[in-house]
């Protein structure tokens, strides 16, 4: 029996930023697209501010990993997964230095039951104004 790649979008995740879907199941396994903070419907980042430029200011890592983490589960628990389901998280942050501890500790307070592999590096910037990026793999 051959897999059969079926590709899901959120209802509630923010819109994607090019042409790629949410996420794409694979037999028992979804694999997520990169999922940053924004809302869906806006283009307003949650801890950002942005000047007229639309050069970031000042944000806070802590509410965009919460907003993150929140977008993660609105896709996981629209292609019939969970959160407990998630296998494997890679995380790009814009500023490890700044932002790893905040992170990590925010980190902890969401995998403390479920803790899956987990990758973060560093890049120098993403496609929107944000610092942090997650990729998960998940079962269904």
């Amino acid at each position: 029996m051959a897999n059969q790649n079926e590709i899901l979008n959120s209802s509630k995740a923010p819109e994607p930023v090019g042409l790629y879907p949410h996420a794409c199941k694979v037999g028992n396994l979804l694999f997520l697209s990169g999922v940053g903070p924004r809302e869906r419907g806006t283009k307003k980042i949650p801890g950002v501010e942005l000047d007229e430029a639309g050069n970031i200011t000042s944000y806070d890592i802590e509410t965009q990993c919460r907003s993150v983490f929140q977008n993660v589960k609105y896709i996981l628990e629209d292609a019939g997964s969970s959160w407990d389901k998630l296998v494997d998280v890679t995380v790009f942050l814009t500023n490890m230095k700044a932002d790893f501890a905040t992170y990590n500790r925010i980190y902890a307070e969401y995998f403390k039951d479920n803790q899956p592999c987990r990758t973060t590096v560093e890049i120098s910037s993403l496609p929107t104004p944000i610092a942090i990026e997650l990729k998960c793999i998940a079962t269904i």
